[in-house]
């Protein structure tokens, strides 16, 4: 047996190395690429690849567009730094918090012409590793090693992303709550060794019948903290509650907080949200989608759970879609109405008009 990493092992390896600063290594078709994270790379880090030849900032088409940057590889673009690029000026062009304090970083000179590919799958590797969308990258000496850094084939990062997610439940035990005395936590970690999601069982859900189901994404301002942005702990409650009251159910409770984009860039979010920006203008300006989900994950840990066939809790009808779409029969939509009020009410609207959730 190898003692030698697997390519998702590498993956793990790559997503903490660009969450404290190190460069990784990507390669393909016979070509390399050095990125490094736009929000973390240290001054002398940055300093130290820019010596290497002329280095880009890749960002996504919805950054770039807030940048007023041309996207010419079309979901990307790459914009060349000049050879006394600072720090500053690199997390100004990532994180769109500096957009008021640094307003004109243009006019900008982007790279066009050559493949993108290598800088597609350094930005899709940030985003897994739950950082800005933006990377500094920059193609070393053809005779430079560097042994010490990860590596990656780019094909790996891509196909990550294409694969179903494999997860393995770790544990479970009986879990008195609440709303019921019935309960029981499970929890599973992803092949890929991010982070765990867990599903909690009310009663005995009958396998061969359709439980009440709700998947619910991790909300640590909702759920924990009872934040009145959103409706995320009023529904996670009420779920269960309804759950007890039919005396079977199952959550699924999945860490994908922020729409997948994670706690910080949430909170990056909510400061664009109180300069006037609804959710999904917030998302985009920060450089993601409106949704950067998988619930393939839910419809995973339900097979794992032993179950083809569910009524779904829920006012989003992209979530009914997905788990038909991977094989999991929703025999009916439940609606789930709780915490609206003042405060969220442009919250609620915005996901109703531009996500075509049913409210």
């Amino acid at each position: 047996m190898s003692l030698l990493p697997t390519p998702f092992e590498r993956l793990a390896r790559a997503r903490a190395d660009l969450r404290i600063g190190l460069p990784v290594e990507l390669r393909g078709a016979g070509t390399r690429l050095l990125a490094a994270s736009a929000e973390s790379v240290s001054a002398e880090r940055l300093s130290g690849l820019m010596a290497l030849g002329p280095a880009v900032v890749a960002v996504t088409a919805r950054r770039a567009e807030t940048l007023k940057a041309r996207a010419y590889d079309g979901d990307l673009a790459r914009l060349r730094l000049p050879a006394d690029a600072s720090e500053a000026l690199v997390a100004a062009l990532a994180d769109p918090a500096r957009d008021l304090s640094h307003p004109m970083k243009g006019p900008f000179n982007e790279e066009r012409g050559t493949d993108a590919s290598l800088h597609r799958a350094a930005i899709r590797l940030a985003k897994s590793a739950r950082l800005l969308p933006a990377v500094v990258a920059v193609t070393p000496p053809a005779d430079a090693r560097y042994p010490e850094l990860t590596w990656l084939d780019a094909a790996d990062v891509a196909a990550e992303g294409d694969l179903a997610p494999v997860m393995s439940e770790l544990a479970s035990a009986r879990l008195p709550m609440a709303v019921s005395q019935a309960g029981r936590l499970h929890v599973f970690r992803p092949a890929d060794g991010s982070e765990e999601h867990s599903a909690v069982e009310i009663g005995r859900p009958d396998r061969d019948g359709a439980p009440l189901v709700r998947l619910h994404s991790a909300c640590f301002t909702g759920d924990v903290l009872g934040s009145l942005k959103c409706d995320c702990g009023p529904q996670l409650h009420a779920a269960l509650e309804r759950m007890a009251a039919e005396g079977a159910g199952v959550l699924l409770y999945l860490s994908q907080e922020g729409r997948g984009i994670g706690l910080t860039n949430k909170l990056r979010a909510y400061s664009l949200q109180d300069q006037g920006f609804d959710t999904v203008e917030a998302n985009h300006r920060l450089g993601f989608e409106d949704d950067e989900r998988d619930f393939r994950i839910g419809a995973e840990l339900l097979r794992k759970l032993g179950f083809s066939r569910v009524r779904l809790l829920t006012n989003n009808p992209a979530k009914v879609a997905m788990l038909e779409d991977c094989g999991i029969e929703v025999v009916e939509r439940v609606p789930l109405k709780a915490g609206h009020g003042p405060l969220n009410r442009a919250y609620l609207a915005t996901k109703a008009k531009k996500s075509g959730h049913l409210l």
